[in-house]
């Protein structure tokens, strides 16, 4: 094993941040290793940083002036007496050039050799060894070969994985612009701008086998994943053990013995994923090898006992997998990507302060429990974020994920939905709702999953909203009325009457929450009768504090929790949550825009400009300039047919959320 080093193995240092910094330190306390964390500026308060033994600032606040300086890295370990490096996903993980200098400085690599992440590391070059080695594959493009058969193509970022780079072609015209993006986009993400094409399956399952691999030969096969609801060619659901696959056990020994294959033709040692893409069919094609511990290998954990982490560590020490052969499964487990970010506006990456983090039920975090002597359901949380969090814009907007394991599959999903739907989560917009619909959906509950599931049943179905207008409209009363006790909480005197009390009939109180587009003008007042609320008849008050509200609708009594942070209001309930702003009684002129102003989404980097500058006669749809946040660009684009009479951004600003980044004056405007 000449690209390992031998020796003892006592500190673990971890080249990664979050959750998934997190989650290594967690087996490590519990088998007795020291711990070591590199942070950035952006993270100097992160969590991560905060848990570990000693912390390494890391100076800067971007990817590639931090987690992706490999000098950085090395000597942050040396400086903090690490004698192992943990790898995590992303940044650098993939990367034989930082596990060769790990190796190189006299410290252990928690991950495979340099040479297997070298002959995987090349999507390109690793089609071509695994087609040689027997191992279906999809048949390479370039750009030049692409003709109107091949249509759709995908193209794919050679260098790494994640969704970034990838774009789905769908007609010739599009073609150059597309590749010239992702292009873009994989040079920003891993430092390789090399992108190549394939033919792209529009209904295939994304299936995916995990294998651990010792140092004496022994290949296991430990399970495969369902992986086939994602977006933008990211995964947002997994789980173990595949629907598809469990009702096909012929499949199943095809995909493991691939995978083994795979793993042994390139000399791999350690924990490892070889993905397939599966046609409705059952035949199926090798689509990657992930050279590292993977997002969703919780799911493998809960359904295998094994603890995939201390197996890294086990055998980069030089320990042999068990003479007694690869594990059994056991019940379903599922896993969700809970991300700060709005999937009803493409997508779009949110930040802020993430002032209250709850999830109610959880039974362990970052543990790996022996579900084979289990009857009981349990829900684990790997979470790089609590409550107090910022959520910047530097990084992968991934909060935590949340998992479910039971017995039997609906029951692992029910178990899930419900404990995101009960979740409190206030201070940024996230997929949460999406999540709960799609656990929901007759489709998902039937295992009838394909990689097009958010087009086939609608992406505006599947991100609706929880909550009903109904409840929005129930939701905004007692958030008035919390805010209402609030004040009189605070007040100095009398502050035990309730808001708005008088002896007589008066006047009533007015308060106007804001839901998205929707507005709610609250009009309530306290009599001798008690709560008298214009439109809401019906409902009565039980009780309200600043904090909880209970009400009587209509003979049904329902609580709500109600949280209040910098002019938000959110109100949670099992009828879903409800994110109000206060609209105030004045509007200052100073915060009035012009008409035509594009508006960033986001906090981000001016990456591109689609335009000269100002006079520029533009279309409809017409991209103005692209954001660089999270990792992803984003396009901005004139909303109507115009011209171009405010360019105040350059290549390379810095923006922040509402910053006006162009003024479009409408064709035809006086």
């Amino acid at each position: 094993m000449a690209d390992f080093t031998t020796g003892p193995l006592n500190t673990v240092l971890v080249a990664n941040r979050g959750e998934i910094a997190r989650r290594v330190f967690a087996t490590c306390r519990r088998l007795g290793y020291g711990t070591v964390a590199v942070f950035s500026d952006a993270d100097s308060d992160a969590l991560h940083a905060r848990e570990a033994d000693v912390a390494v600032r890391l100076p800067g606040s971007t990817s590639a002036e931090t987690y992706l300086r490999s000098d950085l890295l090395v000597a942050a370990a040396l400086a903090a007496g690490a004698d192992a490096v943990h790898p995590g996903y992303g940044f650098l993980s993939e990367k034989e050039d930082f596990a060769q200098a790990v190796v190189d400085a006299g410290l252990r690599w928690l991950g495979p050799p340099p040479s297997a992440i070298a002959a995987m590391g090349s999507k390109v070059a690793a089609k071509k060894m695994m087609a040689a080695a027997g191992v279906p594959v999809l048949r390479e493009l370039s750009a030049e070969e692409v003709g109107e058969a091949d249509l759709p193509v995908l193209i794919k970022a050679s260098a790494g994985g994640g969704g970034r780079g990838m774009r789905v072609v769908r007609s010739l015209a599009e073609l150059p612009g597309q590749w010239e993006a992702a292009q873009a986009e994989a040079a920003s993400a891993f430092g390789d701008g090399t992108v190549f094409c394939e033919q792209y399956i529009e209904t295939g399952r994304h299936i995916e086998v995990q294998v651990l691999a010792d140092a004496h030969g022994t290949v296991w096969a430990v399970g495969e994943r369902e992986c086939s609801i994602q977006r933008r060619h990211q995964k947002v659901v997994e789980e173990a053990p595949s629907p598809f696959v469990e009702a096909r056990p012929e499949l199943r020994e095809k995909l493991f013995a691939a995978a083994r294959d795979a793993a042994a033709v390139i000399g791999y040692v350690g924990a490892g994923t070889v993905e397939f893409l599966v046609a409705p069919d059952g035949s199926f094609a090798f689509l990657e090898m992930n050279t590292r511990l993977q997002v969703e290998h919780p799911v493998t954990e809960l359904t295998t006992g094994l603890d995939l982490v201390a197996w890294q560590l086990r055998i980069a020490a030089g320990e042999a997998l068990p003479a007694s052969g690869e594990p059994g499964t056991c019940g379903s487990a599922i896993e969700v990507r809970l991300y700060a970010e709005d999937p009803a506006k493409d997508w779009q990456p949110a930040s802020g302060t993430l002032h209250r983090f709850a999830v109610p039920g959880v039974s362990c975090e970052f543990e790996v429990v022996d579900t084979a002597v289990r009857t009981e359901p349990l829900l684990r949380l790997d979470s790089g974020v609590e409550s107090g969090s910022v959520v910047g814009v530097y990084y992968d907007p991934m909060l935590a994920k949340v998992i479910a394991w039971a017995p039997r599959r609906a029951e692992a999903a029910r178990v899930l939905a419900s404990a995101l739907a009960g979740s409190e989560i206030h201070g940024v917009v996230t997929n949460r709702d999406l999540l709960v619909n799609v656990l929901r959906h007759p489709a998902f509950l039937a295992g009838d999953t394909d990689t097009a599931f958010f087009s086939t049943y609608g992406l505006d179905v599947l991100a609706a909203p929880l909550a009903s207008p109904e409840t929005e409209r129930i939701s905004a009363l007692a958030g008035a009325l919390a805010v209402a006790a609030g004040h009189r909480a605070e007040a100095p005197v009398l502050g035990g009457l309730p808001s708005g009390w008088r002896n007589v009939p008066s006047q009533a109180q007015r308060r106007v929450l804001a839901a998205g587009s929707s507005e709610y003008e609250v009009r309530y007042r306290f009599g001798r009768d008690g709560l008298v609320a214009s439109g809401y008849d019906g409902v009565g008050l039980v009780s309200a504090t600043p904090a909880d509200v209970v009400l009587d609708v209509r003979g049904l009594r329902r609580a709500f929790r109600v949280g209040r942070h910098d002019g938000a209001v959110v109100v949670d309930s099992p009828l879903g949550s409800v994110t109000f702003t206060l609209v105030p009684t004045f509007t200052d002129p100073a915060d009035a825009v012009a008409a035509g102003s594009l508006l960033a989404p986001m906090p981000g980097s001016v990456v591109r400009l689609g335009v000269a500058g100002v006079g520029d006669v533009v279309e409809a749809g017409q991209p103005i300039l692209w954001l660089e946040a999270m990792k992803m660009e984003h396009q901005v684009s004139a909303p109507v047919a115009g011209v171009l009479s405010a360019l105040p951004v350059s290549v390379g600003s810095q923006v922040d959320v509402g910053t006006v980044l162009a003024v479009v004056e409408e064709a035809g405007a006086a």
